[in-house]
């Protein structure tokens, strides 16, 4: 071999190596991806409520929800004319079978002024679910003080329909009984839930509310 083979070959020899040093320093100097920020998810549902003997409305409920952060702004809820807003931590967790819990601390104002703390729980296991809602409402008159809560036992055969039971305690509109309960239906499609609510059917104090909701 003369000298210049000899020289070309240690040159191969010294870029093949100080390309694989390059490799082996990219690799092990390359800073890990960052995480995805959470993004933000929206939903926005509205309930026109049909009152036997009473006056018909419209209430709505807009919530805003990033990782645990849960906002929501409510309309006609705790009474017809009522505004409230609320923020929360939603925690969660389980397999088999899954439970998810959102404390709200909020207020009203309208018709109704008042310190409102509440709580927003839910539990599913294979294709059952309970959901509760629940809010005490604090004015400053004792009096005017109460507790409301909506609930839902739900029962889902397909991904698209979901039916049970529903109960609730409200003030937003009169009726002397002092627990409504009733059936409920809801069907989805891709963001879309429609879904209608019978308290007392077939009593002179039954109340109809749909629903009409769409995430985003």
């Amino acid at each position: 071999m003369t000298a210049a083979s000899r020289a070309i070959g240690a040159l191969g020899a010294f870029m093949a190596a100080a390309a694989l040093a390059g490799d082996r320093e990219g690799c092990c100097d390359a800073a890990p991806a960052a995480p995805a920020a959470p993004s933000w998810e929206f939903t926005a549902t509205a309930y026109p409520t049909v009152v036997r003997g009473g006056g018909d409305y419209t209430s709505a409920v807009v919530v805003a929800q990033r990782a645990a952060l849960h906002l929501e702004a409510r309309v006609n809820y705790e009474s017809v004319g009522a505004r409230s807003a609320f923020v929360g931590w939603t925690f969660g967790g389980g397999e088999e079978i899954t439970w998810e819990l959102t404390p709200l601390l909020g207020g009203a104002w309208g018709t109704t002024k008042a310190f409102v703390p509440g709580l927003e729980a839910s539990v599913g296991w294979r294709k059952f679910d309970l959901y509760v809602e629940a809010e005490y409402v604090r004015p400053r008159e004792e009096s005017s003080r109460y507790l409301y809560a909506w609930s839902e036992l739900g029962y889902r055969p397909v991904e698209w329909l979901r039916f049970g039971l529903a109960a609730q305690r409200t003030h937003a509109y009169g009726a002397e009984r002092d627990i409504l309960r009733g059936p409920f239906a809801q069907l989805s499609w891709r963001r879309i839930t429609l879904g209608g609510f019978w308290f007392n059917p077939g009593s002179k104090e039954q109340v109809f509310v749909a629903s009409i909701g769409a995430a985003f």
